[in-house]
């Protein structure tokens, strides 16, 4: 009977035993699981085609290879991107590196997900001044610039007189050229003018440029909408008389339709230059500022991505490190070469490089960027850029006068703030 108790005992403590030891290793796996890989951060981004793709990896290999680390990749589309950038972050899996567009920062900065970085990290003296707005919320940084780039004028020289043609050398180009260049260009199958239509997000930096241009602006600089100036008016009404001697569609379509051979004018990006290459090397064709109005010089959109980090990453060190390497004008620069659309490297030191000093279409776009600017710094910036989109399809497509059209998008961009 005692030896059966004994080994009864002797049971028991080891089931005990067993119990604890399995409890005690499945704490230290879970604690396994939760802590982080202090080697690995996440980043996503929107460089998905083929050749971005090849130039990302270059610079993320470096960096691995120079951090003993991994940065892990996932790209986004610019549809849905964000959408699923406010999804992550909601569900709390958000990447610690995100890629942002110049007219987004200010929506995710406001919303408390961005980690704020210190003077020294940011380092802004680097950049280009005109990059710089977008990392400010509340006097507080909370990204840093990594490429800007601008829209030009884009023109077939096969439908374009001597006459415009040295005005646009010599830089005295100007609105009533453009009409009068484009009504003479649009027949016979041609279109004068390519119109963005309903495009959305891409709409508002073809029609904002001619605000600029003619003097107008969207806010105040108290930030009040002055959407509905007298000179905005007649940037709208301009807008609308170069459709009715053009075509409007899409930004892709009116790029293809440009490339065939059948547009005269339209305004596009350093994409455009390498379709062209690629598509119809033999096409004849120029690019310049945008058209001066009156005294005041032409003025185009600029548009940047830069680099923000998780306010609740747990590799903050590592992102810290990241964004300072992609943003370094030597590494931008690598980036950009092999990216044509990437457009130039926000650190001014790299921004006039030799590279594109051998270029003449770039430095057209180089030149015009010292004649452009961002949007507005707001918060709610994405539907005011929505508003005056749909006011400006009304116009084109005749249900509204450009008066009426910009004075209901001024009311509707005040009702913003209630």
């Amino acid at each position: 009977m005692d030896k059966i108790n004994r080994i009864f005992k002797f049971q028991y403590f080891n089931i005990i035993f067993l119990f604890i030891f399995v409890l005690l290793f499945n704490s230290c796996d879970k604690n396994s699981e939760n802590k982080p890989n202090e080697n690995t951060i996440k980043f996503w981004h929107f460089w998905s085609e083929p050749n971005q793709r090849i130039a990302i990896k270059s610079l993320i290999e470096e960096f691995e290879k120079n951090n003993n680390c991994k940065v892990e990749l996932t790209e986004l589309s610019w549809n849905d991107g964000k959408t699923k950038l406010f999804a992550a972050f909601n569900a709390g899996n958000a990447p610690d590196v995100l890629e942002l567009g110049s007219d987004w920062v200010a929506q995710f900065s406001s919303s408390g997900v961005l980690h704020e970085l210190d003077k020294e990290t940011a380092n802004l003296d680097k950049y280009i001044d005109f990059s710089l707005s977008p990392v400010f919320w509340q006097n507080k940084i909370y990204c840093l610039p990594w490429v800007v780039d601008t829209r030009v004028l884009f023109y077939n020289k096969k439908f374009i007189n001597e006459h415009i043609l040295s005005k646009i050398e010599n830089e005295s180009f100007d609105f009533d050229d453009l009409y009068v260049a484009a009504s003479s260009a649009n027949k016979d199958g041609i279109y004068g003018w390519g119109a963005n239509g309903s495009d959305i997000h891409r709409l508002y930096k073809k029609i904002i440029p001619f605000f600029w241009t003619f003097g107008g602006d969207i806010l105040d600089s108290n930030s009040n909408p002055v959407v509905n100036s007298a000179q905005n008016v007649r940037a709208l009404e301009k807008y609308a008389e170069l459709s009715r001697v053009g075509i409007i569609e899409t930004q892709r379509q009116l790029d293809a339709t440009f490339v065939e051979g059948r547009i005269a004018f339209c305004l596009s990006g350093g994409w455009l230059l390498e379709k062209i290459k690629n598509e119809n090397p033999l096409l004849d064709f120029g690019v310049c500022q945008m058209p001066k109005y009156m005294e005041n010089k032409g003025i185009s959109f600029a548009g940047g991505e830069y680099l923000a980090i998780n306010s609740k990453s747990n590799n903050l060190e590592l992102a810290k490190n990241f964004i300072k390497f992609m943003t370094n004008g030597e590494n931008s620069l690598k980036f950009c070469k092999e990216v044509i659309e990437a457009g130039f490297p926000a650190d001014k030191n790299y921004y006039q490089d030799d590279y594109y000093k051998s270029q003449a279409n770039r430095m057209v776009f180089a030149r015009q960027l010292e004649n452009s600017k961002m949007t507005p710094v707001h918060k709610k910036w994405l539907d005011i850029e929505n508003i005056i989109e749909e006011a400006t399809v009304s116009v084109l497509y005749g249900k509204s006068t450009a008066q009426e059209s910009l004075n209901n998008a001024q009311y509707l961009i005040k009702q913003l703030e209630k």
